[in-house]
């Protein structure tokens, strides 16, 4: 009985054995590579654009002007409301008149005297011409009355002068708007001695419609532009007005359409900088001078171009690079020199061809030489849209 239990053990642990052996070998783990990572991949896009430069810009009245008292006296009236809007020769001060209206009438009354001196001399000496013919007056008489009636007709030229400063002097008295506009505040209350022994200012006055914006631009803009103009098929570009647009801060985009209409002669050498103005229609008077503005002014005519999506372009010491596929889906680097930003694609001037399919999303798993899958990119997803 013994030897037949130890001989079923030994059966069983063999069994056993067999088993464990034959579960084991079944089981063992054997290495598979992971497959290339996906990204999504789209042709560059293909499209006329017009390059755009942008600037900071600061608005400006397109006249400003400083009224000041041009006579000696008292105010007497102001005509107008601080901030209103004023028309052109509208009155909107007045200072005392009756000083310079008695001046007035002082010296028409000398242009009455002085004329009949002139009469006067003028009889006298034709009186005397006669008798020095008759031998009856002296040449002296004669050239005495001559000299007279000669200084009576100056004197009188002479007292039309002060008249006609008198009256200018008259017609100061009240200041006028030289132009349409909007004005300050009033610098002097009626009551106040002004014009006395100084140039008093009175108030300002803005005209703002239409208003300027100045902005500057760099040097390598400045360069880059008239680069792009040395072209003949830019002739009509150069010959037409440049157009501005502009936005203010709480705006979007550039509702505010306007002209280049000057540009300095020379580059502020300290700055490196040329300054540039654009104008502008401004009938609500929404834009004040002195608010800052965003400026955008197109750098060349229409012209074709390939554009990749912003979030494509990667950067490192070699400069702005795309990611392409080569053959057998390998990952290359391709270096891009880039031109302006087009909303949510950026302008490619050099590196690629139009032709080549562009690493979009999931750059992080792309790295030049390697494998990937590439997954095409649903129309619009590639930034164009945007």
């Amino acid at each position: 009985m013994m030897k037949k239990a130890i001989s079923r053990f030994l059966v069983t642990c063999i069994a056993v054995t067999a088993v464990a052996a034959t579960a084991s070998s079944c089981g063992r783990n054997e290495y598979k590579a992971p497959p290339p990572p996906k990204v999504t991949v789209s042709k560059p896009v293909q499209k006329t654009i017009t390059d755009y430069l942008e600037f900071t810009g600061n608005a400006s009245a397109i006249n400003t002007v400083k009224l000041r008292a041009r006579v000696e006296g008292y105010l007497e009236k102001v005509f107008f409301q601080d901030g209103d809007h004023v028309k052109k020769d509208q009155p909107l001060f007045l200072i005392q008149q009756n000083t310079y209206e008695a001046k007035l009438k002082a010296a028409e009354a000398q242009i009455l005297a002085n004329k009949a001196e002139l009469e006067h001399a003028q009889t006298e000496y034709d009186r005397y011409a006669d008798l020095a013919k008759k031998a009856a007056a002296s040449q002296t008489d004669v050239d005495k009355w001559h000299y007279q009636r000669d200084a009576a007709a100056a004197s009188v030229i002479s007292a039309e002068a002060n008249r006609d400063l008198a009256r200018l002097n008259l017609d100061y008295t009240t200041v006028n708007a030289p132009f349409d506009g909007r004005i300050d505040r009033r610098l002097k209350d009626p009551g106040n001695l002004v014009g006395s022994g100084e140039e008093t200012v009175l108030a300002e006055i803005n005209q703002i419609d239409p208003i300027y914006v100045y902005f500057t631009i760099n040097e390598r803009d400045l360069l880059g532009v008239r680069s792009e103009h040395k072209s003949s098929e830019d002739a009509a570009f150069k010959d037409r007005k440049v157009p501005v647009s502009i936005g203010l801060t709480n705006e979007d985009g550039y509702p505010h359409e306007g002209v280049l209409d000057f540009a300095a002669i020379t580059v502020d050498p300290t700055t490196g900088t040329l300054l540039l103005r654009g104008i502008f229609e401004n009938p609500k008077s929404e834009i004040l001078p002195g608010l800052f503005a965003r400026v955008k002014v197109p750098m060349s005519a229409d012209k074709a171009a390939i554009l990749v999506p912003e979030a494509a372009i990667g950067y490192d010491q070699l400069g702005p690079y795309v990611y392409v596929l080569g053959d057998k889906n390998m990952v290359e680097r391709r270096g891009v020199k880039l031109g302006t930003q087009q909303g949510a694609m950026h302008v490619v001037k050099e590196g690629l061809t139009g032709q080549e399919s562009v690493i979009v999303d999931g750059i992080m798993h792309a790295i030049p030489g390697r494998e990937v899958t590439p997954v095409e990119a649903q129309t619009g997803s590639a930034g164009e849209s945007k």
